[in-house]
C-alpha cells in the first residue's frame, strides 16, 4: 500500500543541522521508499520553506525545482476541487488547520494507508489513514 509524505519529511531531507541529524537520515530513507506518494500542495510547501530568504541556508530556486523534479518520481496527487471539498470535511471533524486536513484529503484520495508527519498525533487514524510521526524518538 502507498504511504503519503507530508513536508517535514521533505525539509528534514536537506537539513544541514547537526541536531536534526537523525531525522534527515530517516527522511532520506523514507524518500527513497517506492510506495511514496506526496501532493502538489506538499510540493509547493517545500518550495516556499526551503527557499525563503529568513531560512539560514536557503535553497536556490534552481537546486529546489531539481529536487521536486527528482521527488516526482513518487506518485504526486493533484490538488482539486474534491480534495478541497474532503479537507473542509476533515477539518470541520477532527478540528485540524486546513493545511493539515488538505494532506489527509490527499493521502486518502491517493489510498494511502499511512500518513508520515510530525505534524499530527501518531498512530491516529483519520478517514483510514493512520498517522505515523517518524521522527517520534529522534
Amino acid at each position: 500500500m502507498p504511504v503519503f509524505f507530508d513536508t517535514n519529511v521533505l525539509m528534514y531531507s536537506i537539513s544541514v543541522s547537526p541536531a536534526e541529524a537523525v531525522k534527515r537520515e530517516r527522511a532520506l530513507v523514507l524518500l527513497d521508499r517506492d510506495d511514496g506518494v506526496m501532493s502538489v500542495q506538499v510540493l509547493q510547501e517545500f518550495y516556499v520553506q526551503a527557499t525563503r530568504t529568513s531560512r539560514s541556508k536557503p535553497l536556490s530556486h534552481a537546486l529546489a525545482a531539481d529536487m521536486i523534479e527528482a521527488w516526482q518520481r513518487h506518485l504526486v496527487v493533484d490538488n482539486t476541487v474534491a480534495t478541497l471539498r474532503a479537507a473542509f470535511d476533515i477539518k470541520e471533524r477532527y478540528g485540524f488547520s486546513y493545511w493539515d486536513s488538505a494532506v489527509v484529503a490527499a493521502a486518502r484520495a491517493a489510498g494511502c494507508t499511512e500518513l508520515y508527519t510530525e505534524d499530527l498525533s501518531h498512530s491516529q487514524v483519520v478517514e483510514g489513514v493512520r498517522i505515523v510521526n517518524p521522527f517520534q524518538s529522534a
